[in-house]
């Protein structure tokens, strides 16, 4: 039997009103789909465990997220197999941007499957890499970027990090809800770059 977590049942709670329903029903099609996976906390957002990452979710002001650790060879966009930095879903902000309950079930069974044949997932060719990296652009707040200047560590540390990288501490500091935080945030945000830190330079073993 598969496990719930009471830090999930708090996430939901303390989410944004439109973000319950769909957080719920996320939950209910993964459990629904693999009785046997484990919910945890990881990256401090919800995740679903079976023989090893399955999937997560995560709600912010406006939207929600959610995602398959091995998306890419799961979820298919017009051919393609599906790489978005906010999951295989977008922005999801109500329960129709989401694909019928049975084809989410089936995404989970297909990962599953990945899980118990060991599957990994390829790695992008360099070339390849290099040339998302030209087309992504990442627009960088105005008050990071007056902060960043005043710290050269922090600002080498920002500049040679992925893109995916500085994204982490861009959006952490966009999403916060209140003008204080988001200036404990950006104060916080150099001082780790400063340090050479990644946004999740906490959870960088588990």
């Amino acid at each position: 039997m598969g496990t719930r977590d009471p830090r999930i049942d708090a996430y939901i709670a303390r989410s944004a009103e439109f973000a319950k329903p769909i957080l719920s029903h996320l939950r209910e099609v993964v459990h629904g789909a693999c009785p046997e996976v484990e919910e945890t906390m990881k990256w401090s957002m919800p995740h679903f465990m079976y023989q090893g990452m399955l999937c997560g979710m995560a709600s912010f002001k406006q939207h929600c997220t959610f995602g398959f650790w091995k998306g890419s060879l799961i979820v298919k966009e017009g051919g393609a197999p599906a790489e978005q930095a906010m999951g295989q879903f977008g922005r999801i902000t109500a329960l129709s941007d989401l694909p019928p309950k049975r084809v989410l079930a089936g995404y989970v069974k297909e990962a599953m499957r990945l899980n118990e044949e060991g599957v990994k997932v390829p790695r992008r060719p360099a070339a390849a890499k290099t040339k998302r990296a030209a087309t992504t652009t990442l627009a960088v707040p105005d008050d990071l970027a007056a902060a960043l200047k005043k710290n050269r560590k922090a600002t080498a540390t920002f500049d040679g990090f992925s893109p995916s990288h500085r994204r982490e501490y861009v959006e952490w500091i966009t999403e916060a809800k209140r003008d204080e935080t988001r200036v404990r945030r950006i104060e916080t945000a150099v001082e780790w770059l400063a340090e050479g830190k990644s946004r999740n330079w906490k959870y960088a073993r588990q």
